[in-house]
């Protein structure tokens, strides 16, 4: 992240900080490993320090080049306004590509295998209902690009979820008729003029939420491409992936209404 990017995201940060009163609540964090068989797993956790004995939990799935800063900075904000939150690891612990075609390898792993994309999901959430305090019919997923496909794969696993929550993430899946297993409800928030999400895909993905009868809700934002709330994506709408300051600050309020109605 430069200078530039890093300059907009305090900004972002500090307008939803003024907005939403988060100032003055204290939180602790602290890194975690959980494990899937001998695959050892590195996550986040970040939590209000004062919390009731029954707190509704929010479980991150992380873009595609792996758990990091900007899922972090996520964790933070959402402790602060009361949540304890785990930013999970897909891949594994050490395993964060730094190019390109190394996220799209790792990502395409679990893409193309989407049994195993769901089961190292739910062991995340397992290791969230884990945490102390976390109240287990208040649990929220939500994931950022290759986290979005995988927070609504765990929703169509069946997983116990009030609600999950997709921002850029791709939509498809190679078993729709799996979104009848849907538990909670859903808010997928999109780029309206993203290239990686196509309307035939959008389309495929509405009819699959109304066959299965979900409570669901669908935001698109003009001008928006890929990574739209990530500041690290740059500001290139013409590679398909760039930051987008007023639509990052949109989809924000737009979660955080959508929390404010499951909880």
């Amino acid at each position: 992240m430069n200078r530039l990017q890093f300059k907009l995201l305090c900004v972002a940060t500090l307008c939803v900080a003024m907005t939403t009163g988060i100032f003055a609540v204290a939180i602790t964090t602290k890194t975690v490993n959980y494990v899937d068989g001998l695959t050892v797993l590195e996550g986040y956790v970040a939590a209000p320090v004062k919390m009731s004995r029954s707190t509704p939990a929010v479980l991150i799935f992380h873009q595609w080049k792996g758990l990091g800063p900007y899922e972090r900075s996520r964790a933070d904000l959402l402790a602060k306004a009361g949540y304890i939150v785990l930013a999970a690891d897909i891949y594994g612990q050490g395993i964060r590509p730094t190019s390109a075609q190394g996220a799209a390898e790792q990502a395409t792993i679990y893409k193309s295998d989407r049994q195993l994309m769901r089961h190292r999901a739910q062991v995340a959430l397992d290791a969230l209902l884990r945490l102390k305090n976390v109240n287990s019919r208040q649990v929220v997923a939500i994931g950022y690009c290759f986290g979005g496909t995988v927070a609504l794969e765990l929703a169509r696993s069946g997983a116990q979820l009030a609600g999950v929550v997709s921002l850029h993430g791709n939509l498809d899946t190679p078993t729709p008729a799996d979104a009848k297993n849907i538990k909670g409800k859903v808010l997928v928030l999109h780029g309206a003029d993203d290239p990686y999400v196509p309307a035939e895909q959008v389309l495929a993905f509405q009819t699959e939420m109304r066959l299965a009868e979900c409570d669901w809700q669908m935001v698109s934002y003009g001008g928006a491409v890929h990574a739209f709330t990530d500041p690290s994506a740059g500001g290139d709408i013409s590679s398909g992936a760039a930051y987008n300051q007023p639509a990052a600050a949109r989809a924000w309020v737009a979660m955080m209404s959508f929390f404010d109605e499951l909880f």
